[in-house]
């Protein structure tokens, strides 16, 4: 298996697998080629040895950067691809000097936040009716990213402290 950046060539098998993964909810081609012309987002897939898409991941870049999708073949989930996946979307944000990430989860979906809370993202809220058109709840976690030297300001009438 391996992991490369998203091109428009792989949108036919990500089309394929959006309903599969997502129902009702799944992104459309047009949404996926908007998201692919933007600089300020990263997309991934996993290929399995057929070169066939297999799994799939989006980050859009800013200071509070968000995981805009993540997307793995039912044959082919609890293998490491979504963390595989994580780790290559949080190593771009932190590459862009990203103060945190952030991303939605279903409520229900208790794989999912076990996966990402392992990964030190923590939840903050719930979104009421977030995913439509099922109008399903979404937990938002976020996971701040503490680069090594940032310099943050102390108590007030202290110095700056060098983390």
């Amino acid at each position: 298996m391996g992991l490369r950046p998203m091109t428009g060539a792989d949108l036919d098998r990500v089309i394929e697998l959006e309903p599969i993964l997502f129902g009702a909810g799944a992104w459309s081609r047009e949404a996926y080629d908007s998201e692919l012309t933007r600089s300020d987002r990263h997309y991934v897939v996993v290929e399995a040895m057929d070169r066939c898409v297999v799994a799939y991941a989006g980050i859009a870049l800013a200071p509070e950067s968000t995981i805009m999708t993540i997307g793995v073949d039912p044959q082919f989930r609890r293998r490491g691809l979504a963390r595989l996946m994580l780790a290559e979307l949080i190593a771009r944000a932190r590459s862009v000097q990203a103060e945190a990430v952030f991303l939605e989860v279903r409520l229900h979906d208790e794989g999912a936040q076990a996966l990402y809370a392992s990964l030190g993202f923590v939840p903050l809220g719930v979104r009421r009716r977030y995913y439509q058109p099922e109008g399903a709840d979404a937990l938002v976690m976020r996971l701040p990213l503490d680069a090594p030297h940032r310099r943050r300001p102390g108590p007030v009438g202290s110095e700056v402290i060098e983390e």
